[in-house]
């Protein structure tokens, strides 16, 4: 095993909740240092995008079947709808003084490390350069312009984290939110595109170097110490008339060495009371290089219409996350809960539209009240293979009774589980008081032993399987909500897991949401349309 990879699972054990001792993190948040949820840089042109709010013909149940859905035109205004739908607010909530805006890609704590970046090269619609996408204004902030009149004619967006808005109030655990919230914001970007009828091509070959280079997050002098960010993801934008060429790596350096840049960011925070150096040691020794080009080749299959199937754009903008659950609320119907299981397979539909690798993470079900099913802890694998791999490594008393399922889908142990759900997540009541829960266990030693940035991808995968969760529960007539805070060693116990070959790292939960009528919504981009004030106030 090599060093890196010792460092790899020394920062996943040493960040693993236990039921007596959690994570380090703070033992008190310095609510007067909350870190700016908006990154933004002064000196720089900022190009305003045409007023958000547009909902398209396109219904969430047309993107099962995304080649269908006519492409149009690459315009200001469809652009704008795109990063909307994939990185902008979705309403602000106010209760009282307090008021806090909510996103269409969902985060953890609500604290949104992922930040958003545009390289266009298509004179036609912008001046080629490096802009960043700012959510709460919609606009672009331009970094850099290319010069010459070679260009290729492309758009790219790109993802990257700021470590410290999430280990503010994670602690040393907040590394692996940062990842999820990337897997959530690339299948936004998916879903998003689809509605348009576009497809984000993910360059996983790209190295960290190169994207940090590109969208120019390696120019250190322009970021705060300890509020820089660490690239993550790259991905080609395909519409009908943009990335049908072969990626070009080295002309994308040549025209971003040759930029003239401008612009620093703004401070996030005040101070940094805390320093977490382990986040910064585990993403050095996770740090991406370039790789061999891969695309996935999802095999399709048919689902069943969403029980609620709404404008795609008008179902992107209501999700939301739950607080809480009614755990008297009627059974989920069995159709709803065998799609939104379907959902998760890989398929020819986004955001798989967006991944390039094979599936490393299964679903370990705890179902408490869908029609017909008996509650229980089951089993959902992602592909056939891993089948005899989990048989040979879960406790022998499991009965892998096969569901009556359109899929692969076993009982492992019948009964009312509602309370280990809920003991296993760190005593919350949502993962019992929902119509099911689930964990995701990935095939882990494997991955990091090969590749110690595989580490940051399965996490990937975990959040873009979390934000399929979110908008087929939300197409189901009920609402989700992630879970980061499980007690990890402890779920791996109850599977009879004895070491790193499988570990669970993201859990979820699906139910009928309990609305707190004390909170009071506002429109999302008011502010620019001048009905209340920047700050979401009325």
């Amino acid at each position: 095993m090599s060093t890196n990879a010792d460092a790899v699972f020394h920062y996943h054990q040493r960040t693993k909740h236990q039921p007596n001792a959690y994570a380090k993190g703070p033992d008190s948040l310095d609510w007067a240092n909350q870190p700016d949820p908006f990154r933004r840089f002064t000196g720089c042109e900022s190009v305003k995008l045409p007023l958000p709010g547009m909902e398209l013909a396109c219904r969430f149940g047309d993107l099962d079947k995304p080649e269908t859905i006519p492409p149009q035109p690459l315009t200001m205004n469809n652009l704008g709808l795109m990063l909307e739908l994939s990185f902008g607010l979705s309403a602000w909530k106010q209760y009282d003084p307090d008021h806090w805006a909510l996103r269409c890609n969902p985060s953890s704590g609500n604290l949104h490390p992922t930040e958003a970046y545009l390289i266009c090269t298509d004179a036609s619609l912008l001046q080629p350069g490096v802009y960043h996408y700012v959510s709460h204004d919609h606009a672009l902030e331009r970094r850099c312009h290319f010069a010459g009149d070679d260009l290729s004619g492309e758009l790219y967006i790109g993802l990257s984290s700021i470590h410290w808005r999430e280990a503010w109030k994670y602690g040393e655990r907040a590394f692996r939110y940062c990842q999820h919230d990337i897997g959530h914001a690339l299948a936004a970007l998916s879903y998003a595109a689809a509605c348009l009828g576009w497809s984000p091509e993910l360059l996983g070959e790209a190295s960290d170097a190169d994207i940090a280079s590109w969208l120019g997050l390696d120019r250190s002098d322009d970021f705060v110490e300890h509020e820089r960010e660490a690239p993550d993801l790259l991905c080609r934008l395909r519409t009908n008339q943009h990335g049908c060429e072969a990626f070009d790596a080295q002309r994308l350096t040549q025209m971003t060495h040759g930029a003239q840049w401008s612009g620093k960011a703004l401070r996030l925070s005040d101070r940094h009371f805390h320093r977490w150096p382990i986040i910064d040691e585990a993403a050095h020794q996770m740090q991406k290089p370039a790789t061999t080009a891969e695309r996935s080749q999802p095999y399709a299959f048919d689902l069943p219409t969403p029980s609620h199937n709404l404008a795609a754009s008008r179902l992107i903008r209501q999700r939301r996350s739950a607080q809480h659950f009614d755990g008297t609320a009627a059974s989920l119907p069995l159709a709803d809960f065998h799609r939104i299981l379907a959902a998760l397979l890989p398929n020819a539909k986004p955001p798989f539209t967006a991944w390039n690798w094979p599936a490393q993470v299964h679903m370990l079900i705890f179902v408490h009240r869908v029609d017909t099913l008996k509650p229980g802890l089951y089993l959902l694998p992602r592909n056939a293979n891993a089948i005899t791999a989990l048989k040979q490594t879960f406790a022998t008393d499991f009965v892998w009774q096969r569901s009556a399922a359109p899929f692969e889908f076993y009982q492992l142990v019948a009964g009312d589980i509602r309370q280990a759900a809920k003991t296993l997540c760190c005593h919350q009541a949502i993962a019992g008081d929902s119509a099911f829960s689930l964990g995701m266990l990935a095939r882990f030693a494997e991955n990091v032993e090969a590749e110690t940035w595989r580490y940051r991808r399965l996490f990937w995968e975990c959040g873009l399987l979390g934000q399929i969760l979110y908008l087929e529960a939300e197409a189901s007539g009920v609402r989700g909500t992630g879970i980061g805070c499980f007690f990890d060693d402890m779920v791996h116990a109850v599977l009879g897991l004895r070491d790193h070959t499988w570990q669970s790292l993201y859990h979820f939960t699906v139910g009928m949401p309990l609305e707190d009528n004390r909170l009071q919504t506002l429109p999302a981009y008011a502010h620019l349309r001048g009905e209340i004030s920047s700050e979401g106030k009325v």
